[in-house]
């Protein structure tokens, strides 16, 4: 009983952040992530396709649609939240860049088959595994696309701030033993038509855990 109260509280935590709080997200962000946050999320761009066009999942308040831009690289931002769209737009227009941002639910995206040669999430809800979410990430793949998920990070080195940290990740569910997750991830992808790498990527003391699925040949479930 506790326990569910406990993970409703998370989760409606959760719903303010990215919905009526969405306005503190990146302050937020960077203080949980002792100013990490950014490299976090660019420890995804190593590993999307080197041409083509790019869906960000999950857009947030649009600080990777900046970074793709910066990188002469074609995107497309959608996200759920309102709220974040309206903060994600601001701050692009703010920089004089094109502003192409969609709102809907990942479980049923209005994009053409075999649009997007990357699609990107970074610090996604459970939505990501979501088979509706594979189907559809499969669907508007090109041939040999990549699903590049950053789901995670950890830090390096002690220190009682890092402690107590890794606590509050652990306590509202943001924290899996890197060996199990890529695991997880291998199994639960493939049954979706995607092959599956784990990897690392060095931060600020820390590190980023990154999931490149790639579409594969055979037809999906």
């Amino acid at each position: 009983m506790i326990a569910r109260v406990w993970w409703r509280l998370v989760r409606f935590g959760f719903h303010l952040l990215y919905n009526q709080l969405a306005f503190t997200y990146d302050t937020v962000s960077q203080v949980v992530s002792l100013g990490a946050w950014r490299c976090w999320q660019r420890a995804a761009l190593k590993h999307i396709q080197p041409h083509g066009l790019i869906l960000e999942l999950a857009h947030g308040t649009g600080n990777l649609q900046l970074d793709l831009a910066a990188a002469g690289r074609a995107s497309i931002g959608f996200d759920l939240s309102p709220h974040m769209g309206k903060i994600a737009r601001r701050k692009l227009l703010r920089r004089s860049v094109p502003a192409r941002l969609a709102r809907g639910k990942a479980q049923a995206l209005p994009f053409a088959d075999e649009q997007f040669a990357s699609i990107v999430c970074t610090f996604p809800s459970d939505f990501i595994v979501a088979p509706e979410t594979l189907r559809e990430a499969r669907r508007v793949l090109q041939p040999d696309g990549v699903l590049v998920i950053v789901p995670g990070a950890a830090f390096s080195g002690g220190g009682l701030v890092k402690v107590v940290l890794e606590w509050l990740y652990r306590i509202t569910g943001q924290r899996h033993p890197p060996a199990d997750q890529r695991a997880q991830y291998a199994d639960w992808f493939a049954a979706y038509g995607f092959a599956v790498e784990a990897k690392q990527e060095m931060c600020p003391r820390s590190q980023a855990w990154v999931i490149a699925a790639r579409k594969a040949e055979e037809d999906s479930p």
